[in-house]
């Protein structure tokens, strides 16, 4: 038996429901939501980071809006926060759901992280956010750590760049995970959609987002909130990009355009992600465009410890081909 309760995880690529879909089962199954996302932890940051706060109507939902931005908040921090109020929700008899598409936040809950290393180095980070899976491998080649051998995540960008700054802060890929997983007692449901769906949810999401304020909402972290710009960069993604374009470096369209591009290739690391636990055997249920109903079955015979079918869709069978970006 698991040290930690029974929980459900509802993951999967960005832009394909799964707030909704989280909420839908917590409200069925008498459940709380706990945020897998490194962006939703920040007060202020709603539109870009997709709180959609609307959505989860009463259900109790944490670690969300718990700090000011700009404020340190690491991977350690937010694993002790989650453990914690899974443990609150299930010692309450309710159903904790973790809800979120932040990867190595999650990777950090399923299979546990030796927590130590470097302090962050943002400024690295954002450098290194710009350079490709094989380039950022390449440049740890280069600096080849004595432990080098023992880092197994090559596919992981996230876990490369960590590599990549511990490397240099310490001298030591210090990368190695703990001996065992955290949340093993979990049942874990990915929302599926096919990949040009998803490019296009993304699309149509990113524009509705940009005329229901979210330019405004950076331009308020800036100017009320006194965030700093290469704070706002170091959010990545819709924060660092409108930051460049409320500094004039990028025309609007430009900066839509190159914003929609690199939510794409955030897209295309997840599911390398997501198939790397795949291929190491972590269990997905992939749904596909998010099926409740399925989802609702497979939530009912793993609290009613019921065998599980298999999945009925493995990423690592799906090949998109070469221009798939």
């Amino acid at each position: 038996m698991s040290f930690f309760p029974e929980t459900i995880i509802v993951s999967g690529p960005t832009a394909t429901g799964k707030t909704a879909l989280a909420v839908k089962l917590a409200q069925i199954f008498d459940g709380e939501i706990v945020s897998v996302d490194s962006r939703q932890l920040f007060r202020h940051m709603d539109i870009g980071s997709g709180k959609d706060l609307e959505e989860y109507a009463d259900v109790p939902y944490h670690l969300i809006d718990i700090a000011e931005p700009g404020e340190v908040f690491d991977l350690y921090n937010y694993v002790k926060l989650a453990l914690e109020a899974v443990k609150d929700i299930a010692a309450r008899g309710r159903l904790p759901i973790l809800c979120g598409g932040s990867t190595m936040y999650l990777d950090a809950l399923l299979r546990g992280y030796d927590l130590t290393g470097a302090a962050p180095d943002f400024e690295l980070r954002r450098q290194l956010d710009e350079l490709p899976l094989d380039e950022l491998n390449s440049k740890l080649d280069e600096l080849s750590p004595p432990d080098l051998a023992d880092f197994k995540d090559r596919c992981n960008p996230l876990r490369v760049r960590r590599a990549i700054e511990n490397t240099l802060a310490t001298g030591s890929a210090n990368c190695k995970q703990s001996s065992g997983g955290l949340l093993e007692n979990s049942l874990i449901l990915g929302v599926y959609y096919p990949r040009s769906e998803v490019h296009h949810r993304v699309a149509e999401r990113l524009d509705k987002r940009l005329a229901n304020g979210m330019i405004e909402e950076v331009q308020a972290l800036r100017e009320v909130y006194s965030v700093p710009d290469e704070v706002l960069e170091r959010y990545g993604l819709e924060y660092r990009y409108i930051s460049l374009y409320l500094q004039g470096k990028l025309e609007y369209a430009a900066m839509r355009d190159q914003l929609l591009f690199a939510i794409r290739k955030f897209v295309k690391r997840q599911d390398i992600w997501f198939r790397k636990m795949e291929r190491e055997n972590v269990c997905i249920h992939w749904l596909l465009r998010g099926n409740a109903d399925a989802a609702c079955d497979l939530v009912k015979k793993f609290l009613a410890h019921e065998s599980l079918p298999e999945p009925a869709i493995k990423l690592s069978e799906i090949f998109y081909g070469p221009r798939s970006n």
